[in-house]
């Protein structure tokens, strides 16, 4: 599993005209192929009267899965820049599908590539895009005399709390990176004299807003 990658936030859309035609763009986030094959051909019925329904996605941790379709447009012009767009944002297990209302007006090869590509880019940083980042919960039992004293050390420091558990004792499950294990049991063990019980849990990706 990847430590931290980007990926779109939510599924979502924006348009944008160009030369009176309109490039409406869906992005959503895939964990597979299938997935993406089906949020291209709910978009495709959905606009089912657009002249182009044009799709590009990236998916797995090493980008092993890459596909761009033109649905039309002349070879290049469409699914390329805009998978193009997906690699430049350094995206991850991201699909965007551009469906475009001809306007009357012929864009040419270059004014197409353009085009398509801005529609994606405007479209992600309308809907945004988070970083993931993998995180162990460790669990820090200690005794309830402790409890001031750690909980605030925690929460002026860089790791985040997660939930606090009061039973016999005191658990406090903190989000802890991966290059940060080490350091963290330091962190406790000194601040507790080394009473704290320290274990190590499961993994789970946090979100936070990309900029």
């Amino acid at each position: 599993m990847l430590s931290n990658y980007l990926t779109v936030k939510a599924e979502g859309e924006h348009e944008i005209v160009i030369d009176r035609s309109r490039f409406i763009t869906t992005v959503a986030r895939v964990q597979t192929e299938e997935e993406a094959i089906a949020v291209i051909q709910r978009v495709k019925k959905q606009h089912s009267s657009a002249n182009h329904n044009c799709s590009a996605y990236l998916i797995g941790e090493t980008d092993h899965i890459q596909k761009a379709n033109d649905d039309g447009e002349p070879s290049g012009t469409a699914g390329v820049p805009m998978l193009e767009v997906l690699k430049k944002r350094q995206l991850k297990d991201t699909v965007a599908v551009v469906t475009r209302y001809f306007g009357g007006i012929k864009l040419g090869a270059g004014g197409l590539i353009r085009a398509y590509g801005k529609s994606v880019s405007e479209t992600l940083n309308a809907v945004g895009v988070v970083e993931r980042k993998l995180m162990y919960n460790v669990s820090a039992v200690i005794d309830y005399t402790l409890l001031g004293k750690v909980e605030n050390e925690l929460r002026s420091s860089i790791y985040e709390i997660k939930e606090i558990h009061y039973l016999e004792n005191v658990e406090i499950i903190t989000y802890v990176a991966d290059g940060e294990l080490e350091p963290f049991k330091e962190f406790i063990t000194n601040l507790t004299n080394g009473q704290a019980q320290l274990t190590v849990g499961d993994t789970e990706y946090l979100e936070e807003l990309y900029s």
